[in-house]
């Protein structure tokens, strides 16, 4: 192996940017896969076959609607109790769930708790109505009878009444024949009467028609007497009218003929007018020109005047002259402006008074004409009245000629009336004979048919009494019959009453509001189960916080809703890593070589991871399993990264050329990191055995990250090993170890110096053993004591961080509605075959009233039955809390008696749910656990015996592995499970230890505790087997191992304890087991009392019996053959 690994690890060295690209596509191939193949993980484990498993296999097959996932909903406010609007807020949000398509139903809290507040007054008034129902069912037998009794009396009368219908039906018919001989003779005189009737019809339709003409005669004369009489009045009318209108027209020519002369009297002032007007304007112009003579006239004698040599009687003359013409030209303009004014109002005045004389010629020639015109028309009218006279005349001529002819038409019509009246008498007196005859036969008729009517009356009495008494018959039937389906009705309603009792009695306690209406309990149902709820369905539900909030509610959703199992690296996380990076660059002294092995570590943890989350696609693994994983993959990943840098710089400060020393720290530290990956391997890997299909998947992601690891440190960590060069050393460690400029050593290293154990821990532990040995036993022993109280379970809600929502919800739940309410048991019956609903329903409460007598059960509620009537399902709230030991017991007991409700109610009963699961998970590890830790030791004692050759070596190196674990178990029960400083590590509700950590401490541990065994003992056999005392070649293989030991053991401790503040609360409890158990195990087992056992020991440490010598392979774990062959035939 080590030279197959030296070959590898040359060939790398060789091409190294070829391993490169090949790795760099490998993680791209495996993160392009994952993140296309990847499917959500769960937070849920299974174990195939248990009992739980079983049970919950059979609810999902026969009541799909019961084995769904179901999430937790904590409804509180600040102010107390609810109010109407914050209980409206809660109903939207339960509505808005019910409408999401992953959702099978969702729980209204309030209505919900209405419904069973109504249930239970329902079942007083059921109670009453029973009773009711009784006392009618009671007065309706009565009623029975009593109609039994009339039924006879009645059927007696009957028979009387058709012996009386008989009698009076023969009388009916001898009545009938009499009045069929009076209705013969009374038809005879009907003929003669019709006859005479028709002569005297004729009669009088002559007569009419007589009377008619002469009627119609007397109406014309009397028309054309009114006609003449209008027409007169209309032309005497007419004549006054004409006489009216020429003493109008004649006093209007009377008015036109003082108009006119009017008009002229105007026309001739206004003519007298203008003629003034126009002297007047004649004498102001003749002044204007006068004046303006006169200015011209002044102008010229002042021109005159300004002659300088005029002489002075002149000027004096001149001057007058001016004088008298500036006082006539001023007497003219006065006048002037004196007759202007004048003037204008004389024009003024004319304008004005013209188009009144006008106007009023224009209406004397109007009137005139219009005059004329009415002269005219009057005197046509006259004509047409002197011409409508003499028509009239004419007319009342003819008129009085008719009335004549009509007056000899009267006289003969009178006599016609004479003859007609004696014949109406005649026939008046035949009718009166024939009605008084007709009346007697309508009499006898009516007394006929009365006597019918009677008879059928009677017949119909009769039918009727007979259809009445089978009427009654039916009806008493239909009582009788009535009354038996009442007492039926009653009984099943006694039934159903007895059943609601029993409903009630098994609810009694249950709430989804408490008691003092502070907190409201809702449950959202889904259609999947809870693993296979995607996160986004579950983050969709947590969207109505907000809406809630703004109505002053707040809610609390369950672990099973918050849980985020999305991501695997936290705070927590990247700290341990940084630590790890401190610790790696104080080791190796540059940031090149510290950065390598974290490089590794994430590269190896990328392609284990990656292929883990490609397989989710395949199979549903454990939330955990990611995580644990990318725990272990991270400390192996830098610790085996470390062991092989160290060898290879060490070589290197030896003058070792690079690609040799790379190859030759692949075939000896590599070889070791292969034997103790493959230790590791083998021990997560062996987690299968316990026949768990989430722990197994666990073991082997977790067993894969630690090949991907190995694999990486032998292939690419060589390659990169080769481009870094010789910068993977500090410049002052060239100085310090005598080297040439091109990196030749001038000087040789002594790896097995003896002075060098001289010094450091080791050197202090094997100078006085037994203080080491006591001092790091009762350590141990006392970090021990706890582990003896170890009880293991899942985490629940209470294990959250205060404040959280998962938290919040968990402790409402305990406090408001029962610790129980946390972690209810689902129960299923098989109930037998052949049951009906009723049977059904009554077997169903059978057994849950017997589950209910099951210590420690606060309620047990059917919450469904099966179509086929063969399953039911049962909800059973345990006093205790999900994790708490009397919850165990509760469950033990429910099974301890499930024979004992068999015999009483035929029905096989089987409990599951998560709190069963819990407890079944945990029993089975616990189970598991002394198989699979025979298994490890048996492994450990097998390897170390091949390792190092001894039977002593592996006995020490695998009790030591014990105590570690034992240190680990009882740190890990008393942090969370006792809460000792629990405020340090997050623990603020302790609880059991996580079910599977035991196990996966075993598994991690002694992979770990065996890497430390062999890096430092195989130093402490390397010098033994070159010559040393066994006592000084403890302390000269210690002092080669200590220092990269533990460093390798701080940077697996960071990294581990990185993890006890992780997101996911599950992973805390190993990522504080693991940092305890190799804190442990490294400092305390390996580095103090491994070398004070062995140097107490001595030669003995190295005993081997010869048999078994020769038959055990020898395994040569560090590469000492490969370094000595290499040595003897240097490469170049």
């Amino acid at each position: 192996m080590a030279t197959l690994l030296y070959r590898l690890g040359h060939f790398s060295a060789r091409r190294p940017w070829a391993v490169v690209i090949i790795w760099l596509l490998l993680l791209g191939g495996v993160s392009g896969a994952a993140g296309l193949l990847s499917k959500p993980l769960s937070s849920q484990m299974t174990i195939k076959g248990a009992p739980f498993q079983r049970t919950l296999e059979k609810l999902k097959h026969d009541l799909p609607a019961a084995a769904g996932g179901t999430g937790t909903v904590v409804f509180t406010t600040d102010s107390g109790r609810f109010t109407p609007a914050q209980e409206a807020a809660v109903a939207q949000a339960v509505t808005t769930w019910k409408a999401m398509p992953a959702v099978r139903t969702a729980l209204d809290p309030f209505a919900t708790q209405r419904q069973l507040d109504d249930g239970r007054r329902k079942l007083a008034d059921g109670e009453k109505q029973i009773a009711d129902n009784a006392a009618k069912i009671d007065s309706g037998q009565a009623q029975i009878d009593d109609g039994k009794r009339k039924i006879a009396a009645n059927t007696a009368k009957l028979e009387d009444g058709r012996s009386e219908l008989t009698q009076a039906l023969k009388q009916l018919a001898d009545g009938e024949a009499k009045l069929e001989a009076g209705k013969r003779r009374v038809a005879e005189g009907q003929g003669e009467l019709a006859s005479g009737r028709r002569r005297l019809a004729s009669g009088k339709a002559d007569l009419a028609a007589g009377k008619r003409q002469v009627a119609q005669g007397r109406a014309k004369l009397e028309a054309g007497k009114r006609q003449i009489a209008a027409a007169q009045a209309k032309i005497d009318d007419g004549k006054a009218k004409l006489d009216a209108g020429q003493a109008k027209i004649d006093g209007g020519n009377a008015q036109l003929d003082a108009a006119r002369q009017k008009v002229k009297a105007g026309e001739a002032q206004l003519a007298d007018a203008k003629k003034k007007l126009a002297a007047g304007e004649t004498a102001l112009a003749a002044a204007e020109q006068q004046v303006a003579a006169a200015e011209q006239q002044r102008s010229q004698l002042q021109q005159a005047l300004n002659d300088p040599t005029l002489p002075a009687d002149r000027r004096t003359q001149l001057e007058a002259q001016i004088a008298q013409l500036t006082a006539a030209i001023d007497g003219g303009k006065a006048r002037i402006a004196e007759q202007k004014p004048q003037l204008e109002e004389a024009r003024k005045a004319i304008a004005a008074q013209e188009p009144q004389v006008k106007a009023g010629r224009q209406q004397v020639d109007d009137k005139t004409a219009a005059l004329a015109q009415a002269q005219r028309t009057l005197d046509a009218k006259r004509a047409e009245l002197a011409q409508g006279q003499r028509t009239l005349d004419a007319k009342a001529e003819t008129i009085q000629g008719s009335e004549a002819q009509l007056s000899a038409a009267q006289r003969k019509v009178n006599g016609g009336q004479r003859q007609i009246d004696a014949a109406e008498a005649k026939l008046a007196r035949g009718e009166r004979a024939m009605a008084a005859a007709e009346e007697q036969i309508r009499v006898n008729e009516a007394k006929l048919a009365d006597g019918r009517r009677q008879a059928e009356a009677g017949k119909i009495r009769i039918s009727d009494g007979e259809q009445q008494l089978i009427a009654a018959r039916d009806r008493i039937k239909t009582s009788e019959q009535q009354l038996v389906d009442g007492r039926a009705k009653l009984a099943q309603a006694r039934k159903d009453l007895a059943l609601g009792k029993r409903e009630t009695a098994l609810a009694e306690g249950l709430r989804f509001v408490s008691t003092d209406g502070t907190a409201a309990l809702s449950q959202v149902s889904f259609k999947d189960e809870m693993q296979s709820v995607p996160p986004a369905t579950r983050q969709q539900v947590l969207t109505v916080k907000d809406q809630l909030a703004q109505a002053g509610v707040q809610v609390a959703f369950g672990k099973e809703l918050t849980d985020d199992v999305s991501s695997i690296m936290g705070p927590g996380e990247i700290i341990g890593l940084a630590v790890a990076a401190v610790v790696l660059l104080v080791t190796l002294g540059t940031l090149v070589a510290a950065g390598l092995p974290l490089l590794m570590a994430l590269g190896g943890v990328g392609l284990g991871i990656g292929v883990t989350m490609a397989v989710t696609h395949f199979v549903t693994l454990n939330s955990v399993t990611p995580a644990l994983g990318l725990m272990i993959g991270i400390a192996v990943g830098i610790d085996y990264a470390l062991f092989i840098v160290n060898r290879h710089r060490e070589q290197l400060k030896t003058g070792m050329s690079k690609v040799e020393s790379i190859a030759l720290a692949t075939g000896t530290a590599g070889n070791a990191v292969t034997f103790a990956g493959m230790t590791v391997f083998i021990a997560l890997a062996a987690l299968a055995v316990t026949r768990m299909d989430f722990l197994a998947a666990m073991g082997f992601t977790a067993a894969g990250t630690v090949l991907a690891a190995v694999l990486i440190n032998l292939s690419l960590l060589p390659a990169v090993l080769s481009l870094v060069g010789h910068r993977i050393l500090p410049r002052r460690a060239w100085l310090a170890h005598g080297f040439d400029a091109r990196g030749r050593s001038v000087q040789e290293e002594h790896p097995h110096d003896p002075e060098r154990g001289d010094r450091g821990w080791g050197a202090m532990a094997t100078r006085h053993p037994w203080v080491a040995l006591a001092a790091g036993l009762v350590a141990i022993g006392i970090l021990a004591v706890p582990a003896a109280g170890l009880r293991l379970g899942l985490p629940d809600g209470g294990s959250e961080p205060p404040g959280s929502s998962a938290n919040r919800a968990y402790t409402t739940i305990a406090d408001k509605f029962g610790p129980g309410a946390n972690g209810p048991i689902i129960a299923v019956a098989s109930l037998p075959e052949g049951l009906d609903a009723a049977q059904a329903k009554d077997r169903q409460l059978a057994v849950a009233e017997e589950l209910a007598t099951v210590p420690g059960l606060v309620r047990v509620m059917p919450i469904g039955l099966s179509q086929d009537r063969r399953t039911a399902a049962y909800q059973a709230v345990p006093d205790n809390g999900p994790a708490d030991e009397g919850t165990v017991r509760t469950v033990e007991q429910i099974r301890d008696q499930a024979p004992a409700i068999a015999a009483k109610t035929g029905a096989d009963v089987q409990i599951t749910g998560q709190t069963v699961a819990n407890i079944d998970i945990s029993d089975q590890l616990a189970k598991a656990l002394p198989l699979y830790l025979l298994i490890v030791v048996g492994l450990s004692l097998v390897l170390l015996l091949m390792v190092f050759r001894s039977v002593v070596v592996p006995l020490i190196a695998t009790g030591g592995f014990l105590l570690s674990l034992a240190a680990a178990f009882g740190g890990v029960v008393a942090v969370y499970q006792h809460g000792t400083l629990g405020a340090l590590f997050g623990v603020h509700h302790p609880s059991p230890v996580l079910s599977f950590l035991p196990i996966l401490l075993i598994g991690v541990l002694f992979g770990l505790a065996m890497d430390y065994q062999m890096f430092i003992v195989s130093g402490m056999r390397e010098a033994h087997v070159h010559g040393q005392d066994a006592r000084l070649a403890v302390r000269t293989g210690f002092s080669h191992a200590a220092r990269v030991v533990t460093a390798a053991a701080i940077i697996m401790i960071s990294v581990f304890a990185g993890f006890i503040h992780a997101e996911l609360t599950m992973i805390r409890p190993i990522g504080f087991g693991l940092a305890l158990g190799v804190l442990i195990d490294a400092f305390l087992i390996r580095m103090t009392l491994t070398p004070a056992v062995m140097h107490l020991l001595g030669e003995k440490a190295w005993w081997m019996p010869r048999w078994l010598d020769k038959i055990v392979p020898d395994v040569d774990v560090e590469g000492v053959k490969l370094v000595d062959r290499v040595h003897g035939h240097p490469h170049a």
